[in-house]
């Protein structure tokens, strides 16, 4: 299982995303990913990656899943 969510998604909505990780108690942790741009990585556990997948696909936002190489 993998342990990191990476997400590519407009830069203003990265603190929207941080507080809503916030608000679900760091079911993952945010941060920028620095030589890609406009990717996140969400670091989560085994336990909570589904949990944080379900969250990011019920958000009003549009971002699309990234694959490192």
């Amino acid at each position: 299982m993998c342990e990191e969510i990476l997400i590519k998604i407009d830069l203003k909505h990265i603190n929207y995303i941080n507080r809503i990780m916030e608000g679900y108690e760091y079911l993952g942790v945010v941060t920028t990913v620095k030589d890609m741009e406009n990717v996140l990585r969400i670091r989560v556990t085994p336990d909570t990656y589904r949990e944080v997948q379900e969250i990011l696909a019920n958000l009003p936002l549009e971002f699309e899943y990234v694959k490192l190489k």
